[in-house]
């Protein structure tokens, strides 16, 4: 497919006149001008695309007791933060990120830490530097490796302690996904050999594309109610987890352990795993898939389809989406017409496809912020619950923002899919954690419409709206005192504000090597330092 410099939109509007958007494209007005005008930057307003319910759109999701709900785009809702602190850090303590090859499998099956003596090293090396603290991955498929609801927390036990004794503090990321796709399915940590063994038998447990290909790194959200894991659902099973890690560590919680992000999906990001890098499907920067033909979601899809009073929406996905390494020109969906992202059908589509993701969100956030507000109130300590989100930039400048459409994020041109995610977290008293903060526009290619700036922008926006604390990381390794410069300026937000934590992926022995460490260490320093 040929690659474009700017995608054009001809929707025709009422007026016939064009507006131009920031990325370069014309866009003809389908709304009303007045509107248009107040929006001219980015045309952020969830209001300008319809609910769809009988002939209108509404974006109507089932909350976790079952009670149905509207989730407002208004800021109506204040931030039930379980860490009440000033508004402005004007310090931001540095987690680094452990070594992705932190944990193997022995000989026998069972997992073991890798390098513990150099790791002791690592980690007294890292505290004279000034880092804050340590983020650890706690797997799911390690704990509760090899049968249902035994959980075994040894590993964990040991690393927490040594971690400690440093003096260092801990981010903990509680994964229910599988990181095997990097080690192209020769290492790395599994789902639980119990819930591989479910998904012998019945692969739709599982994400799967249009072509059948299934993504065994996270359970489909699909089965997060459907008791298909011993009587278990999914959710159940991840409410578990937690219940089983906040008792086994409840000396350390709000003490040593100051931050616990929870698992949302692949990487432990919200979203659909719509661009697979470790199997060659997708590479960068192809548009993705949608990723919803498990036998679950279908039938969801057609169960919502035929509420609707349309049933012949049920049956499939939307038509001409192109393929994974598709670029969004000569890709209808993606462009306009009968059948495009501003359809009918492709609205109601849109919604329902980011609505379960939110569901999702709602649901295990909800779980979370219950076990973690019990383990307060009987200890009086505080912990920061933390969620991420992904940092799909590419073709960010396009009207449909195809590659975040496929990820489960209803953004585009029209219509900010960040706000409804932000509102969940808001209601659980969530932090939100965002990635590319070593990211500059001028670093990504022109061609692909790239704007991590602006996606950081618009989180910030909706962050700031309900009441948000903000964490994040770096999406690539960088040591250069120029990426690790854009990282500090990233880290203090467009009102002054700074964020709450930032985390460093990753520790390895890069991080050592004289020339690197001679940045880091005073990179460290300033983010110490009042910013």
């Amino acid at each position: 497919m040929a690659e474009t410099g700017v995608i054009g939109c001809g929707c025709r509007g009422v007026s016939g006149r064009n507006f131009f958007h920031p990325g370069g494209f014309s866009l003809k007005s389908c709304f009303l001008e007045q509107r248009m005008k107040r929006n001219r930057n980015f045309f952020r307003s969830v209001s300008m695309i319809p609910p769809f319910k009988r002939g209108r759109f509404i974006t109507k999701l089932r909350s976790v007791n079952g009670n149905s709900r509207i989730f407002s785009m208004d800021a109506r809702e204040k931030s039930r933060s379980f860490v009440l602190v000033s508004s402005r850090h004007k310090r931001v303590p540095v987690f680094v990120m452990m070594p992705i090859d932190t944990f193997g499998i022995d000989d026998s099956g069972c997992p073991k830490i890798k390098r513990l003596k150099a790791l002791t090293v690592s980690l007294k090396a890292l505290k004279l530097a000034g880092v804050h603290g340590i983020a650890v991955e706690v797997w799911w498929g390690i704990v509760e490796r090899f049968c249902p609801l035994e959980f075994k927390w040894s590993l964990y036990e040991e690393l927490f302690r040594l971690i400690s004794e440093a003096g260092l503090k801990l981010h903990v990321s509680l994964c229910f996904h599988s990181n095997m796709h990097l080690f192209g399915g020769k290492g790395g940590i599994s789902l639980p050999l119990w819930i591989r063994e479910i998904g012998d038998v019945n692969k739709d447990i599982y994400y799967r594309d249009k072509n059948g290909f299934s993504n065994n790194d996270y359970l489909t959200l699909g089965v997060d109610q459907l008791p298909l894991f011993g009587g278990r659902t999914a959710v159940q099973c991840y409410e578990d987890f937690m219940l089983s890690f906040s008792t086994k560590f409840e000396a350390y919680i709000g003490n040593v352990i100051e931050e616990i992000s929870v698992g949302l999906g692949p990487s432990g990001e919200l979203r659909y795993p719509a661009h697979p890098s470790g199997d060659g499907r997708w590479k960068f920067p192809g548009i993705g898939e949608f990723q919803c033909h498990d036998k679950y979601m279908m039938e969801d899809l057609m169960a919502v389809a035929s509420q609707e009073g349309k049933p012949q929406w049920g049956g499939r996905d939307p038509p001409d989406t192109g393929c994974y390494n598709s670029f969004p020109s000569g890709v209808p969906f993606f462009e306009e017409g009968n059948d495009s992202f501003l359809s009918d059908y492709g609205r109601f589509f849109l919604e329902w496809y980011s609505g379960k993701l939110i569901c999702h969100a709602d649901a295990i956030l909800a779980k979370a912020a219950d076990v973690l507000r019990r383990r307060q109130e009987e200890e009086k300590s505080s912990v920061m619950l933390v969620a991420k989100i992904g940092g799909i930039y590419w073709w960010y400048k396009t009207s449909s923002h195809p590659a975040e459409l496929t990820a489960g994020y209803y953004n585009t041109a029209l219509r900010d899919g960040y706000d409804p995610v932000a509102s969940v977290l808001s209601r659980h008293g969530a932090a939100l954690h965002i990635p590319c903060l070593d990211m500059a526009d001028s670093e990504t290619p022109e061609k692909y419409l790239c704007s991590p700036e602006g996606l950081r922008r618009q989180i910030h926006d909706v962050s700031k709206k309900w009441t948000l604390h903000v964490t994040g990381r770096n999406t690539s390794e960088r040591f250069d005192e120029m990426g690790l410069r854009q990282i500090r300026e990233n880290c203090v937000q467009p009102n002054g504000d700074t964020l709450r934590s930032f985390t460093f992926c990753r520790m390895n022995e890069k991080i050592f090597r004289v020339e690197n460490w001679n940045n880091f260490v005073p990179f460290i320093r300033q983010m110490s330092a009042d910013m």
